[in-house]
């Protein structure tokens, strides 16, 4: 979870619906046991990740100075092996960006969730979108990405993830509207 901090609410496209897509990840997160990390850019100036995320849970809750949350308190959970990660927050085209391209630099498998990303300037998503597509990040949505992970309706968690995929359905097709249309 990339700086989703109060000091954004304001300037963030569409920062409301961000925080609904995060919401449902951090919920399925805790069904599947998918560790949290979160950052938070400059604390200090730009305050706390939003109150509405509720990640104590988080493995990593660190303040940067870097653009790029890939810093040592986050990466080094990631050596040794290649890993899977999934990315949402602010902004696409700066703190996604950064942090993207230093993980795929490291080796491993990114996916930026579309729905779960925004910016100032609206016009700057499709743009970094694209480019961290180019750049061999997997661009998806959340529904698609929960349904991936899963792989298989015969697992445990299923109907679990099935239950917060229907009962997020209305919030994810608002924020799908909202935040792909400028595509």
């Amino acid at each position: 979870i990339c700086d989703i901090q109060e000091k954004f609410r304001g300037p963030i496209h569409e920062y409301e619906k961000i925080i609904l897509t995060t919401k449902k990840l951090i919920k399925a997160s805790e069904i599947m046991s998918i560790p949290v990390y979160a950052t938070t850019q400059n604390r200090a100036r730009l305050g706390e990740t939003c109150a509405e995320l509720s990640i104590h849970n988080a493995v990593e809750h660190v303040d940067k100075s870097a653009f790029s949350m890939w810093i040592p308190e986050i990466s080094r959970h990631f050596e040794g092996g290649k890993a899977e990660i999934i990315l949402v927050g602010i902004e696409s085209h700066i703190c996604v960006m950064q942090t993207t391209l230093d993980a795929l630099k490291a080796g491993h498998k990114v996916y930026v969730v579309a729905d779960g990303v925004s910016s100032c300037n609206p016009q700057e998503v499709p743009v970094a979108l694209a480019r961290l597509r180019a750049e061999g990040a997997t661009v998806t949505t959340s529904e698609s990405l929960l349904y991936e992970i899963m792989g298989d309706a015969a697992i445990p968690e299923f109907k679990q993830i099935a239950k917060l995929v229907k009962e997020t359905s209305a919030d994810t097709k608002a924020v799908l509207v909202a935040l792909l249309s400028k595509m």
